[in-house]
C-alpha cells in the first residue's frame, strides 16, 4: 500500500526524490540513499550546427540529434542492452519505432551506441540499461506503451532529482574546500553558499569552534535542499497540474531562503509506478545522474541484480520543451566599483547557474560613456553570491566614471540575457559641492553633498584644517554621482577647511576646499495659528533652542528641519495657557541651551482650515473572466476600483472657490488632486481614480489646501493591488487557487482570524496556490498591501 504523501518524509542524502525499488521496498520506512556508483553514459546533443555535452543541455527540442553510449569498462562481465524511448504524454502511447536498442558489447561504434533524433510530438525521453536476456526489449516496449503516463511521471521526477543533487554536491564540495583551505572563513562563506544554492543553513554551526563547523553544516543532508522555483519549472509535469505529481510545497519556511524542495518534504513514491511492471524476469531500478561534460554518471540506491529478477536501470533525461533561461536579478545596492580586486556582479534567482553547466560562455559587456564596449569573461561563484569577472587586465582609458554592464551568455543552446549593472571606475575629474556652496557653520554638524565620477569607488573621506590631522568621515553613496557627508564642525575654528576624497587604488586624494564661518543664533519668526497645539520657529542655529514661553504656554522642540540656510524648528505645546485669538499679539521668550533667553514678537494667525470625513463608498472594478473577491468594508480600495467620499469644513465655515483637496500616499511620495463637487456650502464630494496614484499602494490620507495654508492630514482608505483569480478547485482536504499576480497575496486561511494561515513567499511567481479546504466555503485572503484587512473568495 503506498505511503501517504503528506505524512511521510524521506531520508535521502542527495536531497532528491524518494524512490523505492520493488513491492517489498515500497513498505520500507526509510528508503536507501542514492550513494552506489553505477555505470556511466556518454551523451552529446546536436542542434543545428552546435553540439553540446549533456551537462550543458537543460532541455531537448524536436529535431535534436543525440549520441548515447554506455561507457563500460573493457572487462565488463555482464552484457547490457542500451534502450531509449520517447514519450508523448500520459494518454498517448509512443509508436514502436520510438523505442531503439543497441548491444553495448559490440565492437563497432555504430553497433554499440544510439544515434537518435527527437521526433515531432515527443515530450519526454527515458533511457534503460537492461541485462542481456531474451525478450528484454519486448518487455520494456510493452511496459512503456502500456502505461506511458507512469514513465513520463517517473522520468520527470528523476530528472528533477538530478538537479537537486547537483545543488547539494556543489554545496558540500564548497564547504569541504573551504574547510581544507581557510576553515576560519566558513562563518562568512557558508551563508553566501546557502543563499546562492538555496540550501538550509544551520546558524548554530557557525557559533562552534572552527574545527567543528564544516561537519556540523553537512549534518542531516536529507534536510539541506530547499525548493528552487526555476529548476522545478524545468521539470514541470507534462500530464497536467503539478498536483498530479504531488508537488505541493512543504509548509515549513527555513532560513528565509525558500520552502523545502518538494522532493524532500513530500514522498516520491515511484516504487508503485515500477511495481506494476515487476515480473519474475525484471525489476525496475531508478537512478539519478550526475552530469559532467558528456558524462552522465548514474547513482543507485540499491545494488543491481544480475539474477532473476534482473535489474533494469531507468535513467531520466531532460524534458523535451522550450529552453527556459532563469530570470536572474541583480542584488546590487547602487553602483559597483569595478576597480576593486575580484569584481563580483551579485545575482540571485537561479541556483542552477552554480551547480550545473547550463549557463555557459557567460560574459559581461561594458559600455563606456563614449560608446566604446568591451566584453569580459565571468565565472559563477556560489561563495561570492554572483558572477566574478575573470579578467585582471587594465581597461582602456575610455572606461572611467560610470560604466554600464550587461550580463549575457547561453543557456543550453539559447541566448541568455542577464541583468544590467552600473559599474564605476575612478577618473581624474575633481569632486565638487552639489549646487550652491552652503554656509558651513562652526559649532554644529553640517550636511554636505559632493558630486564626482565614481562614488562607489571611494575608499575614504577625511576632514582636515590647516596642518592638523585628518579626521575620517562617514559617507553614503546617493545615486550614481553623489556622496552625502556630515561635517562635524562642533570643535572647529572659523577659516579654511578641506574635504579629502580618496579612491580605491589611487594614492593621492582629491581635495575639495571649503570655508567654515561663525554664526550666532538668529530668530526670524514664530508662526502660530489659532486653535493649533504646535508652532514653527524660523531662523538660524535653532538647535540651540531649549524651549519657548508664550502667554502661559510652554512650547518644546519637536523636530528641526534645515531649508537651505534657514532652520525651521517645530514646537509642540506642553500644558495650557491663555486662549489666543486670530490677530492677538504677544511676546515670546525663547530659552537657549546656554542659559540665555531672547525675546521675539509674535502674532497669532488665522485658524488653519479643518475638514471632517463624513462618508465614503468604494466601487470595485469589473471582474473579467475570473472569480470576484469580496471586500470586507469601505476601508479597502482596489487599484482598479473607484472611491467617492465627502468631507465637511468645520466651525460653520464654507468652502472657497480656490480650495483644493489633496490625496496622497502615507509616505507622501505621490499625491493627486481629484475632481470635486460641492453638495452645499460646507460639504464637498470627491471622486478618486486610484490609477492616478499608480504605482503607489498602502494607506492613503487627505487634507485641504487653502492658499498657503493646509489642514492636518487625515486617514482615508487603504489602496491595495488585487490578484486576478481565474478559478478555485477543491479535492478532498485541499483547494487550488489559480490566477495571476498571486505574489500580491500575503496569506490565505479558511477562517477570518487567520489561525493557521498558508503564507505566500515574497516574489512568488507561480500561477497556482495549494491551501486547505475551508469549512464554510470561504477563503480569506490577506493582501500584501493591506495586511490588517482581508478579502473573501468564495469556493465552489
Amino acid at each position: 500500500m503506498p505511503l501517504p504523501s503528506r505524512l511521510t518524509t524521506l531520508s535521502w542524502a542527495c536531497g532528491a526524490a524518494s524512490v523505492a525499488l520493488s513491492a517489498a521496498s515500497v513498505q520500507a520506512a526509510n528508503p536507501a540513499p542514492f550513494e552506489l556508483s553505477g555505470p556511466e553514459l556518454r551523451v552529446t546533443v546536436t542542434r543545428g550546427k552546435d553540439m553540446l555535452p549533456i551537462a550543458q543541455v537543460p532541455s531537448l527540442a524536436e529535431g535534436d540529434r543525440l549520441s548515447v553510449k554506455a561507457d563500460l569498462p573493457e572487462d565488463q562481465g555482464a552484457r547490457f542492452l542500451l534502450l531509449s524511448t520517447f514519450l508523448r504524454g500520459a494518454t498517448n502511447p509512443p509508436p514502436k519505432d520510438w523505442v531503439k536498442a543497441v548491444e553495448t558489447w559490440k565492437k563497432k561504434e555504430k553497433d554499440n551506441s544510439l544515434t537518435l533524433i527527437v521526433p515531432k510530438g515527443a515530450r519526454q525521453m527515458t533511457l534503460f540499461l537492461v541485462p542481456d536476456t531474451g525478450g528484454a526489449e519486448g518487455a520494456i516496449v510493452n511496459a512503456v506503451r502500456g502505461k506511458p503516463g507512469e514513465f513520463t511521471r517517473a522520468t520527470q521526477e528523476l530528472n528533477q532529482a538530478s538537479l537537486d543533487r547537483s545543488r547539494l554536491d556543489a554545496f558540500m564540495a564548497a564547504i569541504r574546500a573551504q574547510e581544507n583551505i581557510h576553515p576560519e572563513y566558513l562563518r562568512s562563506v557558508a551563508p553566501a553558499l546557502a543563499h546562492s544554492l538555496s540550501m538550509k543553513l544551520n546558524d548554530e554551526c557557525l557559533s562552534k569552534v572552527v574545527e567543528l563547523q564544516a561537519n556540523c553544516l553537512l549534518e542531516n543532508r536529507e534536510q539541506l535542499v530547499l525548493a528552487d522555483v526555476h529548476s522545478s519549472s524545468i521539470a514541470e509535469t507534462l500530464t497536467g497540474a503539478p498536483t498530479d505529481l504531488a508537488l505541493q510545497l512543504s509548509s515549513t519556511r527555513e532560513a528565509g531562503y525558500g520552502f523545502y524542495s518538494p522532493y524532500i518534504g513530500v514522498v516520491r513514491d515511484v516504487a508503485k509506478i515500477f511495481g506494476a511492471f515487476s515480473s519474475p524476469e525484471f525489476d525496475y531500478l531508478p537512478t539519478i545522474s550526475v552530469r559532467r561534460d558528456a558524462s552522465a554518471s548514474l547513482l543507485l540506491n540499491k545494488a543491481p541484480s544480475f539474477r532473476k529478477p534482473k535489474s533494469v536501470l531507468v535513467v531520466g533525461m531532460p524534458s523535451i520543451e522550450a529552453d527556459s533561461p532563469p530570470r536572474l536579478r541583480s542584488t546590487a545596492n547602487g553602483p559597483i566599483c569595478a576597480a576593486r580586486p575580484g569584481l563580483v556582479l551579485p545575482v540571485e534567482g537561479a541556483p542552477l547557474i552554480y551547480s550545473t553547466a547550463y549557463a555557459r560562455d557567460m560574459m559581461v559587456k561594458l559600455t563606456a560613456g563614449t560608446g566604446e564596449t568591451i566584453d569580459l569573461p565571468v565565472e559563477a561563484r556560489a561563495d561570492r553570491g554572483g558572477y566574478v569577472v575573470k579578467s585582471s587586465d587594465p581597461l582602456p582609458a575610455a572606461f572611467k566614471g560610470t560604466v554600464k554592464g550587461h550580463l549575457y551568455g547561453y543557456w543550453g543552446f539559447e541566448r541568455f540575457n542577464g541583468p544590467d549593472f552600473t559599474l564605476q571606475l575612478p577618473g581624474d575629474a575633481p569632486w565638487k559641492v552639489a549646487g550652491e556652496v552652503p554656509a558651513l557653520v562652526i559649532g554644529r554638524d553640517n550636511a554636505l553633498t559632493l558630486t564626482g565620477d565614481a562614488p562607489a569607488c571611494v575608499e575614504g573621506v577625511a576632514l582636515r584644517q590647516g596642518d592638523g590631522a585628518a579626521q575620517p568621515l562617514p559617507w553614503k553613496v546617493q545615486g550614481t554621482d553623489q556622496l552625502l557627508l556630515s561635517l562635524p564642525l562642533g570643535e572647529r575654528k572659523p577659516g579654511d577647511i578641506r574635504v579629502e576624497v580618496k579612491y580605491q587604488g589611487v594614492a593621492a586624494p582629491l581635495v575639495v576646499p571649503l570655508r567654515a564661518y561663525v554664526q550666532a543664533s538668529r530668530l526670524d519668526r514664530l508662526s502660530l495659528h489659532a486653535g493649533d497645539d504646535w508652532a514653527i520657529l524660523s531662523g538660524q542655529r535653532l538647535d540651540q533652542v531649549a524651549g519657548v514661553e508664550l502667554s502661559g504656554m510652554t512650547l518644546q522642540p519637536d523636530g528641526l528641519v534645515r531649508d537651505g540656510s534657514v532652520d525651521r524648528l517645530r514646537l509642540a505645546t506642553k500644558g495650557g495657557g491663555a486662549a489666543l485669538q486670530p490677530g492677538d499679539r504677544a511676546i515670546a521668550r525663547v530659552q537657549l541651551k546656554d542659559g540665555r533667553s531672547v525675546s521675539l514678537a509674535a502674532r497669532i494667525e488665522e485658524a488653519r482650515p479643518r475638514v471632517t470625513l463624513i462618508g465614503k463608498s468604494v466601487t470595485p472594478g469589473p471582474v473579467d473572466k475570473g472569480r470576484p473577491l469580496q471586500l470586507s468594508g469601505e476601508d479597502l480600495l482596489p487599484d482598479d476600483g473607484r472611491l467617492v467620499f465627502s468631507v465637511r469644513v468645520d466651525r460653520g465655515a464654507a468652502f472657497r472657490p480656490d480650495d483644493v483637496l489633496e490625496v496622497a500616499s502615507a509616505d507622501g511620495v505621490k499625491s493627486v488632486r481629484p475632481a470635486t463637487r460641492q453638495s452645499g456650502p460646507d460639504v464637498m464630494v470627491v471622486t478618486l481614480d486610484p490609477a492616478a496614484l499608480a504605482p503607489d499602494s498602502g494607506p492613503l490620507r487627505f487634507r485641504l489646501l487653502r492658499g498657503d495654508e493646509m489642514s492636518d492630514w487625515q486617514p482615508l482608505v487603504t489602496l491595495a493591488r488585487l490578484p486576478h483569480i481565474e478559478g478555485v478547485s477543491c479535492d478532498g482536504q485541499d483547494c487550488t487557487i489559480r490566477g495571476r499576480d498571486l505574489f500580491l497575496i500575503d496569506a490565505v486561511d479558511g477562517t477570518p482570524g487567520f489561525e493557521k494561515p498558508t503564507l505566500v513567499a515574497q516574489g512568488f511567481t507561480g500561477s497556482s496556490l495549494s491551501v486547505p479546504t475551508p469549512k464554510d466555503g470561504k477563503l480569506y485572503i490577506r493582501l500584501r498591501d493591506a495586511r490588517d484587512q482581508a478579502v473573501v473568495l468564495k469556493v465552489g
